[in-house]
């Protein structure tokens, strides 16, 4: 499509079935360069996209990826993040969506190992 109005497709997830979203939390998230977050992992599905920067992401057990601006990500519900760590020298931001059920506030949930 060319003109005014431009769409790019940056992410499709599949949301494990019968998951019922009742409301989207969205949450502009700045992190300084060096920033490694610890092990942790997301009660609801959640989705983002890198506005600036980059960020280093691994969930456990599969290989990491180094998201660039524009890259869009997902972290189901329930799995562990090993990575999320801004590894460059310059401040990375992203929007994350967090895809929440009824009666659910919980979006992250630190983990000892």
């Amino acid at each position: 499509m060319t003109g005014p109005i431009m769409r790019k497709e940056l992410l499709t997830a599949m949301i494990a079935s019968g998951k019922p979203v009742s409301r989207v939390e969205i949450q502009e998230v700045t992190m300084e360069p060096g920033i490694k977050v610890p092990l942790h992992l997301h009660p609801c599905p959640t989705v983002g996209v890198i506005s600036e920067g980059t960020i280093s992401f691994q969930l456990e057990g599969q290989s990491v990826h180094h998201l660039k601006v524009g890259d869009a990500f997902y972290e189901p519900a329930d799995v562990r993040v090993a990575k999320f760590d801004n590894d460059g020298a310059v401040t990375a931001k992203f929007v994350v969506f967090y895809l929440l059920g009824v009666n659910e506030q919980e979006t992250i949930r630190i983990l000892a190992k």
